[in-house]
C-alpha cells in the first residue's frame, strides 16, 4: 500500500510541524517526535513535543509578521487538524484522507 501523490502535502506537513515544534515546543535536552501513520483511510502526520502547557492556535498574521504562519500551512492541505495531551507534552497531528 502505498499514497505518493500524498508526498508533497505530507512532507509540507512534517516540515511545518517539526519547525514548529522546535521554536514553540522545544526545551533543552528534550526531542520532539514525528510520526507517520498511514491507513487504508487517512495519512496521520503526528509531532509530539514535551510543551504541552503551549497549545497552538490558528492565527492570522499581519502583513509584516515574520512568523504566525506555520499552522496556516499545515491546516490548508489537511483534512483534519488536532492536539492531542501526552503524559508529558502533547502531540500536534493532521491527516489526510487517503483518495
Amino acid at each position: 500500500m502505498g499514497a505518493p501523490g500524498m508526498a508533497g502535502d505530507a512532507a509540507l506537513i512534517v516540515s511545518e510541524s517539526a519547525t514548529n515544534a522546535l521554536l514553540h515546543g522545544a526545551i533543552r535536552g528534550r526531542l520532539f517526535r514525528v510520526h507517520l501513520t498511514l491507513t487504508e483511510f487517512v495519512l496521520r502526520v503526528a509531532v509530539s513535543d514535551p510543551r504541552g502547557e503551549r497549545l497552538p492556535c490558528l492565527r492570522r498574521p499581519d502583513g509584516d509578521d515574520y512568523y504566525r504562519r506555520g499552522l496556516l500551512i499545515v491546516a490548508q492541505p489537511a483534512d483534519r487538524w488536532g492536539v492531542e495531551p501526552r503524559t508529558v507534552g502533547k502531540s500536534v497531528f493532521a491527516e489526510l484522507s487517503v483518495r
